[in-house]
């Protein structure tokens, strides 16, 4: 009966928030909802089971949608993300409409913009080309979706994404961990896209489907945005910052945080301290790498806030206030698995994946697991974050005697997350979809093909690594 109570909870929040309720709200109900036949109190679970769940992934990970969310606003409002969003679809053109999107949106997402600025600020961009080049609309939205949501969030080494930093808080490693694993799967998730939507726009249109007679508001020039050139700075400081703090490539002239500068903090009992400071040194690497970032956009965007275009203090207290609200969605999200997985309840699944790892391996069962907990929860970093507060202390160990480098681990986790995380209750899907004024019946079928295709990616990854032994 108590697995009975896990099934009606977490198909209860599944529910829920396809229908539109906050995640932030209904977590905690469902959470308790699944311990009423088990051991533990109810109350006891919501205060001081889940509080604390979603007080750890708060501490550990406010900083990076606090100031990232502050660099995306100002990087959309000061016009540095139109500009070289509008530079890399002139390139292009409308010959290629299907490649200029996902590219456009991979050098915004991989500059470090939230995910969900890079859907508002590509989306006209988008319908513009797609327009001119007669594809059919219904093809924008997986267009999109796999230039924000897969390479550019987690296969490229260095991105700024959480899911890209998130094992490296249980691993030890940089975000630029798994720089083979991650260029591969990057040409893959690539092949992927483009094989798949030049073929659905090419049958299409031999059918006689065309863009459609949705109506798109053209904009006129804003001579207020700058250069595309000077736009791109803000996006390498990012980069290029974050390669020296963290000094993935143990560089003698690079960057090394000290060791012992949290042992001061040891006689306070904090109850979140860090174990080490290798645990969080890729958060505070990219930390410090937004917050110049986000001076430099500023700056470059001055023209716009000196104007008043602009509103510059209401742009980044919007940037801070909106950031609250996105980490609490994804740490209600894990503070939610985090009950289940505490559930005596869960304990035969745990044992089958724990056995997954003993007979399959431990790369195996992490794209297993992180793809179910992913699916379930519909969102990639949330997901990730369960399976790793779950299993991942055993994947490390088991990838250490297997021979297998943790950085390769970190690599594969990463992008097993974007597996089948668009399942239909996922806010970012929801939230694409609206901005492209589609429905599920219309764009959803393409989004599924492609799920189903990048699933097995961390697989082939997975294999890659075995043949070639690069990490």
């Amino acid at each position: 009966m108590e697995t009975v109570c896990i099934v009606i909870g977490m198909v209860g929040l599944m529910t829920f928030a396809y229908r539109g309720w906050s995640i932030i709200l209904i977590a905690p109900f469902f959470a308790v909802v699944t311990a009423i036949l088990s051991e533990f109190g109810i109350l006891p679970v919501y205060s001081e089971l889940y509080m604390t769940r979603l007080a750890e992934y708060t501490k550990t990970y406010y900083p990076i949608f606090l100031f990232g969310a502050v660099f995306a606003r100002l990087m959309e409002k000061g016009g540095l993300a139109s500009a070289i969003a509008g530079k890399i679809i002139s390139l292009l053109g409308e010959k290629r409409a299907i490649a200029a999107v996902i590219l456009g949106c991979a050098a915004l997402t991989y500059g470090g913009l939230s995910v969900f600025v890079v859907a508002f600020v590509m989306y006209p961009f988008g319908a513009e080309i797609f327009r001119k080049a007669d594809i059919p609309k219904k093809l924008l939205p997986a267009t999109l979706w796999m230039g924000i949501f897969s390479f550019a969030m987690v296969a490229l080494p260095g991105t700024p994404q959480i899911q890209n930093i998130i094992p490296s808080s249980y691993f030890g490693t940089s975000t630029w961990a798994g720089v083979g694993i991650g260029l591969f799967a990057t040409l893959a998730f690539i092949a992927i896209s483009m094989g798949w939507l030049m073929f659905r726009s090419k049958s299409l249109q031999a059918k006689g489907e065309g863009y459609g007679q949705q109506a798109e508001t053209q904009k006129r020039r804003d001579r207020t945005i700058p250069s595309w050139q000077l736009s791109l700075i803000p996006l390498l400081m990012v980069i290029v910052i974050n390669v020296i703090l963290s000094n993935p490539f143990h560089w003698e002239w690079g960057f090394h945080w000290d060791e012992k500068s949290l042992e001061a903090f040891v006689p306070l009992h904090l109850a979140l301290l860090a174990a080490s400071v290798g645990k969080i040194q890729a958060v505070w690497s990219i930390s410090v790498a937004l917050i110049v970032s986000s001076l430099a956009a500023a700056y470059i965007g001055r023209r716009r806030f000196i104007s008043g275009r602009e509103n510059f203090l209401q742009t980044i207290n919007f940037g801070a206030a909106s950031s609250c609200a996105a980490v609490l969605n994804v740490a209600s999200g894990f503070a939610f698995g985090s009950v289940i997985i505490s559930m005596p309840g869960f304990l035969p699944v745990k044992e089958i994946l724990l056995g997954l790892a003993d007979s399959a391996g431990a790369l195996v069962s992490a794209v297993v697991t992180t793809n179910i907990m992913c699916g379930l929860t519909g969102s990639a970093s949330g997901g990730l974050t369960i399976a790793l507060s779950m299993l991942g202390e055993q994947w490390a160990q088991m990838a250490v005697a297997q021979g297998i480098p943790l950085e390769a681990l970190h690599r594969i986790v990463a992008i097993a997350s974007v597996g089948i995380d668009p399942v239909p209750h996922c806010g970012a899907l929801v939230t694409l979809l609206a901005i492209c004024g589609l429905t599920h019946k219309e764009a959803y079928f393409d989004i599924i093909v492609l799920m189903v295709l990048k699933f097995f990616v961390p697989f082939l990854c997975i294999l890659f690594f075995m043949l070639t032994g690069v990490a």
